[in-house]
């Protein structure tokens, strides 16, 4: 891989995180219950993971964690270690098994949206004092909405690609 495909790729993340801080700050704003269902730094961390391994997916992972622990008002630091899991393991795993078709990428994603869900409020629970806020079950949607989110922009990305490489 020469050097302008990671500064391509380095950038294509920072503009993927950038937008899910647009994204977040607008949900925020016009309809904060959306986002208990809909984790768009997690689809960002996911998406490049698969595609580039565990490193820049840990490193994007702390990046976008970070900023999603901007916005709350919880302990800061618990979204960007559950991210930083959540990169490794998804570039860790997806380069020792095949998640190129469509229905195992969903459940690997899938799988990984709820671990990390699960990781949040298991360090929540730890570091709060008082108990973690569930939202009526509503957060159990999440790894869902992420999995099926995660799982057609990383189709849309390959069908670019694919697109490309043909010329059309």
């Amino acid at each position: 891989m020469c050097i302008r495909d990671r500064v391509r790729d380095v950038l294509q993340a920072f503009l993927g995180t950038l937008l899910a801080v647009a994204v977040y700050a607008l949900a925020g704003a016009a309809a904060p219950g959306l986002l208990v269902v809909f984790n768009a730094f997690s689809v960002v961390v996911l998406c490049f993971a698969v595609r580039r391994g565990e490193v820049f997916g840990a490193l994007l992972g702390t990046m976008c964690g970070l900023a999603q622990d901007a916005f709350s008002l919880g302990v800061f630091g618990v979204a960007g270690l559950s991210k930083t899991m959540l990169g490794f393991w998804a570039g860790y795993v997806s380069r020792r098994i095949d998640v190129a078709s469509w229905s195992r990428n969903a459940l690997f994603m899938l799988a990984l949206a709820v671990l990390e869900t699960a990781l949040w409020v298991v360090l929540t629970a730890v570091v709060r004092a008082g108990p973690v806020n569930l939202h009526g079950g509503l957060i159990a949607l999440q790894p869902v909405v992420t999995a099926a989110l995660g799982t057609a922009f990383l189709a849309l990305g390959r069908w670019a690609a694919a697109r490309r490489a043909r010329g059309a």
